[in-house]
């Protein structure tokens, strides 16, 4: 049987994973472990564009040794490898998966309706216990327009709120950045191409 058809009933008999879980899985699986919960990710076409968007808009100005890049796994714990959609990351990990916590500058994460709660508790907590110190979170299920929300660890150790916006945003921490969200809701409210009418 292969590891395809297996995949099912491994995930039904298993409840809390751990990192040395993951040598049973599928090498081309994408999958986050998050507090001992494994999660497979299937993100649409809009999800991967804004994310590619943030990749090119983090890019200026990022620091000599980091670069921002997409879907790559972290190297947290045990019982956490989460797979944040963008994280701006030491180049000395660019062969390495999962990449060590300790490289990110930033992590970035583009809020779906499947990931809302994930990203605002569970990742969030993971993030700031591993010392991330910018969390940014791109959320596009706003009517209104996308919005953007940036979190800075505080010195208690926890995110705290800095700005919320559907504006341009820009900061200087941890490098000068500016991202157009008013493009991303642009990008978010484009048409959707419609198949052609064979009749």
């Amino acid at each position: 049987m292969t590891a395809a058809l297996q995949l099912p009933s491994l995930l039904d008999e298993k409840q809390d994973w751990t990192v040395d879980d993951l040598a049973s899985l599928p090498k081309d699986l994408r999958y986050e472990l998050i507090d001992g919960r494994l999660i497979l990710p299937s993100p649409t076409m809009l999800h991967q564009e804004l994310c590619w968007e943030l990749v090119r808009m983090l890019l200026p100005n990022c620091p000599p040794g980091y670069k921002p890049v997409i879907d790559l796994s972290l190297e947290v714990d045990r019982r956490n490898e989460p797979r944040p959609d963008v994280v701006v990351l030491r180049k000395e990990y660019r062969r390495r998966t999962p990449a060590p916590v300790d490289g990110a500058l930033l992590v970035l994460e583009v809020v779906s309706p499947t990931s809302r709660v994930r990203d605002m508790n569970a990742k969030w907590k993971v993030y700031a216990a591993n010392r991330v110190t910018t969390y940014l979170l791109v959320d596009p299920l706003f009517e209104d327009g996308v919005v953007l929300t940036e979190y800075r660890l505080g010195e208690n150790g926890q995110y705290e709120t800095i700005t919320s916006t559907s504006k341009v945003f820009a900061t200087d921490v941890p490098y000068p950045i500016s991202i157009d969200v008013p493009a991303l809701t642009a990008l978010r409210d484009e048409e959707d191409d419609q198949a052609p009418d064979n009749s």
